[in-house]
């Protein structure tokens, strides 16, 4: 089972190195990128300054492989990486990276948004948005 969890933010330099590696992959003529970045929303007054990620590890992963696995079977895609962070990730960093890879484009954005929104729907990762002050809240997923 392939390990998504990632401790911290989710580097430029790490996407950059996953599109540069498929660059030998001649059989892919398409990729799609999602890239869930931490916004600095005002709430109440107070401003968001990170998010800390935690989950169960081990449930969260089997889930993340079975939104995979349906993936694979429902779409026609030769490659598919996923990383969600755990930890604290400041506003402006990025805390998702799914990146799938198709022989054309329809297959390759039509996973993508797929796979984010199970995500979303379906892992039990929690966000704590931590303000300016050090005061926090649990963060409520929008669509």
């Amino acid at each position: 089972m392939k390990k998504v969890l990632w401790d911290g933010p989710i580097s430029p330099q790490k996407i950059a190195d996953s599109i540069a590696h498929h660059q030998v992959k001649t059989n892919i003529g398409a990729h799609d990128i999602f890239l869930g970045q931490v916004r600095a929303d005002a709430i109440e007054g107070k401003n968001v300054t990170a998010i800390e990620y935690s989950c169960y590890a081990e449930m969260a992963e089997n889930i993340f492989h079975e939104i995979r696995e349906e993936a694979f079977a429902k779409y026609d895609l030769t490659c598919m990486h996923i990383y969600h962070s755990v930890g604290i990730v400041k506003a402006g960093e990025i805390c998702l990276f799914v990146f799938t890879s198709s022989k054309h484009r329809k297959m390759a954005m039509d996973s993508c948004r797929y796979i984010v929104e199970e995500i979303k729907k379906r892992v039990p990762v929690f966000g704590k948005e931590i303000f300016e002050d050090e005061t926090h809240q649990w963060k409520v997923n929008q669509p």
